[in-house]
Parts: C-alpha cells; sequence; structure tokens
C-alpha cells in the first residue's frame, strides 16, 4: 500500500469518526449548541478542553519553534502551561459560579453595561479571528503534504470538514468530537516520539532520552546538537537568551492570554457544578502535560535529524566539526521525504554556488573559506513535527497517525473558536442586544450562519497569514490578555470596579497592544504595510510584539483602576453579585437564557 493511501486511509476514518460523533451528538437546541446541556462530565471536559488548548501551535508549530529556537523558544511551553494553571485557579470556578454561556455575558452582567459587552464582544472576536488564522495555516501544512493537495486546497478541506460539524453539533457535537481528537492527536505525537528517542539515544521516553547520549556519536544528545548548529554558525540550541526583559514578557503575555482565551473559559460553563470545573481543570492539565513534557524532546530530535540529514559526515563521532561540514549532501542524493515537502513549497533549494550540494546554515556568518556564498535552504518551522517520522524512516502507518494527528489539533481547536465566535454574534450581540424577543430557533439559525461566515473569514485569512502558526497565536495571546483578562479579574475580585473603568480599560488594553503589533506586522495584518521592519533594532526597549501582551494587561489594569477610582461606585446589587461569586458553592446548572 502506498504511502499516499496509508494517509488517506487514517485521515479519512478520523474525518468519519468526527462528523459522526457530530451527527449523534446534534444541537437540538441553544443550550445544546452553546454549553452542550451544561452535563458533560469533568474527565470529558479536560479531554475536551485538552484538544481545544492544544491546537496546531502546539502540535505542529511548538515543536518547530523549539527546534528552530531552542532553550530561547521555550517560554512559548512555560507561558501556555502557567497560564493555565492561572485560569484554572483564579477564573474557571468563579465563571462558572456566575452562570452564565460566555465570556461577554459575565462582562455584560458584571459591568452592567450593552456597552461593556459589546466592547468583550469586539475584543473576543479580533483575539479569536486572530487564533484561527494559526489553526487554518496549521491544517493546511499538514493537508497539503499528506494528502497531497497545495496548501490552497488544505485550507479549504479544512474549512469544510470544520462547518460539517460544529455548525450542526455545536458545542455537544465539537466536545464529543475534540474527545476523539485528543485521543488521535496525543497518540500521533508521543508514538512518533518513542520510536525516535529509541532510535537516537536507546532511551523509549521521549522527555528523558533527550538528556541521554546519543547513541551514534556517544556523547550526550543536547551536546551533540550544539556542536553541529554552532559548527554551522547558528547559536547553541542550549544557549542562554540576551533579552530577559523580552522572554519575561513573552511568556507573562501567554500566561494572562491563555486565562483569557474565551474559547477555553467556555469550556468551563458545560459542566454541572463548580467542582466539576476545578476538576475539569485539573484533568485537562494532566491530559496537557502528556503532550507538552515531549514537545521539547521532538524539536531538539528533529533538529539533529534535520541537520545529519543534510551533513552526514556529522551524525557519528566527529573529531573536526569544520571537515565534516565540507562534504553536505548532494542535491540529487536528496532522501525520498526531502522530496515530497519540496512539492509542497515548504522546502526550498536554491544552489547559490552551483556545486550541486546542499548548503544549509546560519549565512550571517561568513564561510567564504568553505566555497559557500550563502544558505541554500529554507525550511518551514512548521514541518518538523509532520516530517520527522519520515527523516526517521519510520513505518508508513506511523507517518498516516501523525497526518491524522496534526489535522485533529488544528480542527478542534479551530471549532471552539469558531464556536466562541459564533457565540459572541449570535447570543451576546443580537439575542442579548439586537433582538432579545428573538425565538430559540431562530437563534440557532443565526448562530449556524455567523459560524458559517466565522469558517469563511478564517480561511481567507489562513490562505493570507501574518506569521507562521505559533507566531500568529502567540499574538491571539497577547490581544486576549490585553483586553478580557484583566476585566474578567477585576470583575471578579474588585467590587469597587466599576462600568465605565472596565469599558476604558479593555479599549486601552486591545488599542495599545493593537497598535504596537499592527506598527511591525502591518495595518490588520496586511504585508507591506508595516510602519517599521519587525526586527530587534526597532522594537521599544527591545520588547516584541509577541510580548507586548502583558504591557497591554498591565495598561488595562491601570486605566481601569484610575477611571474607576474618579467615577461613582457599581450599584449595590453588583457589589453583593461580586461577592456571592467569589464563594463558589451553589451553582446549579448554567442560567437559561
Amino acid at each position: 500500500m502506498s504511502q499516499f493511501a496509508i494517509n488517506l486511509l487514517f485521515v479519512g476514518a478520523s474525518f468519519v469518526l468526527y462528523i459522526g460523533i457530530a451527527i449523534w451528538a446534534r444541537a437540538g437546541s441553544t443550550k445544546d449548541f452553546y454549553v452542550a446541556g451544561g452535563g458533560v462530565h469533568p474527565i470529558t471536559n479536560g479531554m475536551a478542553t485538552a484538544a481545544d488548548w492544544m491546537s496546531a501551535a502546539s502540535f505542529i508549530s511548538m515543536a518547530g519553534i523549539l527546534a528552530s529556537g531552542g532553550y530561547g523558544a521555550s517560554g512559548f511551553l512555560m507561558g501556555w502551561t502557567g497560564g493555565y494553571v492561572i485560569l484554572a485557579m483564579l477564573l474557571a470556578p468563579y465563571l462558572r459560579k456566575f452562570g452564565k454561556f460566555t465570556v461577554p455575558d459575565f462582562i455584560g452582567d458584571r459591568f452592567y453595561s450593552n456597552t461593556a459587552r459589546f466592547v468583550a464582544i469586539v475584543c473576543l472576536i479580533i483575539a479569536s479571528v486572530t487564533y484561527v488564522i494559526g489553526q487554518m495555516t496549521g491544517a493546511g501544512v499538514a493537508f497539503s503534504r499528506f494528502l497531497e493537495v497545495s496548501n490552497t486546497w488544505g485550507i479549504w478541506l479544512a474549512a469544510l470538514i470544520v462547518f460539517l460539524y460544529a455548525v450542526f453539533g455545536g458545542m455537544k457535537g465539537i466536545t464529543y468530537t475534540q474527545v476523539a481528537q485528543y485521543v488521535v492527536l496525543i497518540v500521533a505525537y508521543t508514538i512518533p516520539a518513542v520510536f525516535i528517542a529509541f532510535q537516537l539515544t536507546g532511551n523509549p521516553i521521549p522527555m528523558f532520552g533527550m538528556f541521554s547520549t546519543h547513541t551514534e556519536s556517544g556523547v550526550p544528545l543536547l551536546q551533540k546538537l550544539d556542536d553541529v548548529v554552532s559548527a554551522l554558525g547558528f547559536q547553541d540550541y542550549t544557549a542562554d537568551v540576551d533579552n530577559k526583559l523580552n522572554m519575561v514578557l513573552f511568556t507573562l503575555s501567554l500566561m494572562v492570554g491563555t486565562a483569557g482565551l474565551p474559547h477555553v473559559i467556555i469550556r468551563f460553563f458545560t459542566v454541572p457544578k463548580v467542582a466539576d470545573a476545578r476538576w475539569s481543570a485539573g484533568w485537562a492539565l494532566v491530559f496537557i502535560a502528556l503532550l507538552y513534557l515531549t514537545a521539547p524532546a521532538v524539536g531538539s530530535m528533529a533538529r539533529l535529524n534535520l541537520m545529519t540529514t543534510v551533513y552526514p559526515e556529522m551524525a557519528g563521532q566527529v573529531e573536526n566539526y569544520d571537515e565534516a561540514a565540507q562534504t553536505p549532501i548532494l542535491y540529487e542524493d536528496r532522501p525520498e521525504w526531502f522530496r515530497t515537502w519540496e512539492d509542497t513549497g515548504l522546502i526550498t533549494f536554491n544552489d547559490v554556488n552551483n556545486d550541486g550540494r546542499i548548503q544549509f546554515y546560519n549565512d550571517a556568518t561568513d564561510y567564504a573559506d568553505r566555497g559557500w556564498e550563502g544558505n541554500e535552504l529554507t525550511v518551514n518551522n512548521d514541518i518538523l513535527v509532520l516530517a520527522n517520522p519520515e527523516i526517521a524512516n519510520l513505518p508508513g502507518w506511523v507517518i498516516g497517525l501523525i497526518a491524522a494527528g496534526g489535522i485533529a489539533a488544528a480542527l478542534s481547536t479551530a471549532a471552539g473558536l469558531l464556536l466562541a465566535i459564533s457565540s459572541a454574534i449570535s447570543h451576546d450581540l443580537i439575542k442579548t442586544m439586537i433582538n432579545p424577543k428573538i425565538s430559540e430557533k431562530g437563534e440557532m439559525l443565526a448562530a449556524r450562519i455567523s459560524m458559517g461566515g466565522a469558517i469563511l473569514l478564517a480561511t481567507y485569512l489562513g490562505l493570507n497569514p501574518p506569521g507562521f502558526a505559533a507566531q500568529t497565536v502567540a499574538l491571539a495571546f497577547g490581544i486576549a490578555g490585553a483586553s478580557l483578562f484583566p476585566a474578567l479579574m477585576m470583575g471578579i475580585f474588585s467590587t469597587r470596579m466599576n462600568n465605565v473603568g472596565a469599558i476604558a480599560g479593555m479599549l486601552a488594553g486591545l488599542i495599545c497592544t493593537l497598535l504596537y503589533i499592527f506598527t511591525y506586522l502591518g495595518w490588520f495584518f496586511i504585508p507591506g504595510t508595516n510602519t517599521l521592519a519587525n526586527t530587534p533594532d526597532n522594537w521599544i526597549l527591545g520588547i516584541s510584539p509577541l510580548s507586548f501582551g502583558a504591557i497591554g494587561a498591565m495598561i488595562n489594569f491601570a486605566v481601569a483602576f484610575a477611571v474607576s477610582s474618579v467615577t461613582a461606585k457599581p450599584p449595590q446589587e453588583i457589589r453583593e453579585l461580586v461577592e456571592s461569586v467569589r464563594y463558589p458553592k451553589g451553582a446549579g446548572v448554567a442560567i437559561d437564557h
């Protein structure tokens, strides 16, 4: 059986499973559509939350970023996991006690203002749309390689599958589909990692293998990787970062962004009780840890495999790395996996010095003495996890499995995000603000139409993304952290915070963050419209656009408290509501509307 047929079998079977679950769990009411009926078991919800959260960025891009960035990219790991702890401890139980369906619902009622609700809707849509770009990009990468179609067709296929199960199933269909997707993606991630760890180090547990001895050379794996990359002009894989401020802010930005992400927060409205919200969060962390403890090993091993594919002389015991670097692989001898990824356009080769060999190095370093005239190989970070089994010559079924896993990761998060956007438009905007008398049937129709529109927008942006998957996602986290997270925290823990302060804070945080991001990445992410080049030399105090969410959150808090302190206190019933929410007892099912 050909590799294409194996991929088709695995991916096709997973699609049949997802769509079958969506038909079985079809939403019959708005309560089913928004919160899966409010009766999801905590373990089920924990698994669905893990799939919702472990997106294409986690599955496809994070190991790729760790592979290329080494220790300096570990902020992704620390920020995403740390933010989940904040969400579980400080937000989820209290929002569940409040008992509404959506984040704008909480903000609108807590700050007794439709203006606050509208600002929250805008913030939610901007953050979710930015986030969904990364999912569509990641799905396009996976589809284009494994189904052997163009990246454009891959994104359209992803949109069609999400449309089929998310529009009809709503939160109920998405929840049970995400449980299946979690199983697919975690099996797909760990099995190749176990194979590769055993192949390179003799240790089948990836996180321990990373700190074991590299079998072929007899030196520790990370030392071997440092030796190889430094011989080619790259920074040592384990090197410390120079800009500590930017790394701290970046990690903090991801943490507050994680805690402010609406598509994850709404998962906690689906469980019967407040205690279940806490247990859901605990189970989700367990399920997430299975992937996040494996990712650094996958990243480091993928980088070593890639470099030693191009420079085979560097794989074993090396006395002189300069000499080993002189004989990179001939282009005509490139392996089969290299050829198949070239067809997707995600690996490109340009023979600058016309010697027929592949020079892959950091051309900021001058290697003219080696006869090299410039780097000749460009590798998209997003492919490293997907290509890893092929690079390591693993069996065809493992490659088929990782194809299904990568696609599952992108689709699970895309569905959650699209539901958050759909709920904000149909429930918060149309039902609550524009037409409170709309029938349940009319609201369901509005929810499905708005989700269809969101899918089309996400598809367009996926075809024209502002960066590769994990970077785009990091922007979404910054936006959510700068706008929604402070409003949620102040809404729960401050009885003095009023509607004017919350609105001013959200607008200040969102506008400052967007202005900073657009200055370097282009206005509304349109290529070529950036005011300044996105380079460390141009960043204010060395703060990257990906790190600015933390500053935006601080601006939000400061403006909100300053404005609240000079304006009227909230009404007495709102202050009593805040006090009651902080004691998470007695919350039953989510309040219907």
